[in-house]
């Protein structure tokens, strides 16, 4: 996973923010909110499955293991000339989780998102503030600025 500093977050061409609630079902309303701005967005079908996992993922962690309320991010910019979807989650808890007594955790079933974020971002990371906490990922869309197709998008 590559660590970053807020300061090198994307320089927000477009952003979208959404109150995450802290009940079931909340994760599959927010993934269709976030497919019609990514469609949006004219981001091609492979890259929007894989920020709609990232945001699945991120949304899971905050609903189940962080204290509400939770907010979702949802910024389309770019970082050293690459086009990025950079998913944020922020809540009121702390940064480390409270772990779960091993019993408790069935492998088959938890303990594999964290992973899959870090495979699909090109940088991700958490960072603690005095509102909480706050968990990013950057998807690569492509190379940012103008001129040539742009990789992961399309019709632009």
């Amino acid at each position: 996973m590559i660590m970053a500093q807020l300061g090198t977050a994307p320089r927000g061409e477009v952003k979208h923010i959404f109150p995450v609630p802290h009940a079931p079902g909340a994760v599959s309303s927010l993934r269709r909110h976030v497919r019609a701005v990514l469609t949006d967005w004219t981001l091609t079908g492979d890259v929007i499955e894989d920020v709609l996992l990232v945001v699945s993922e991120l949304l899971t962690n905050a609903i189940v293991h962080a204290l509400p309320p939770a907010t979702l991010r949802l910024t389309r910019g770019s970082v050293d000339q690459h086009g990025v979807v950079r998913v944020e989650v922020t809540d009121t808890g702390p940064a480390a989780p409270a772990l779960l007594p091993t019993a408790a955790c069935d492998p088959d079933e938890h303990g594999r998102g964290l992973g899959i974020v870090t495979t699909l971002s090109v940088r991700c990371g958490v960072r603690a503030h005095s509102g909480g906490t706050s968990r990013w990922a950057e998807v690569f869309v492509g190379f940012g600025g103008s001129g040539g197709t742009v990789a992961g998008v399309t019709g632009e």
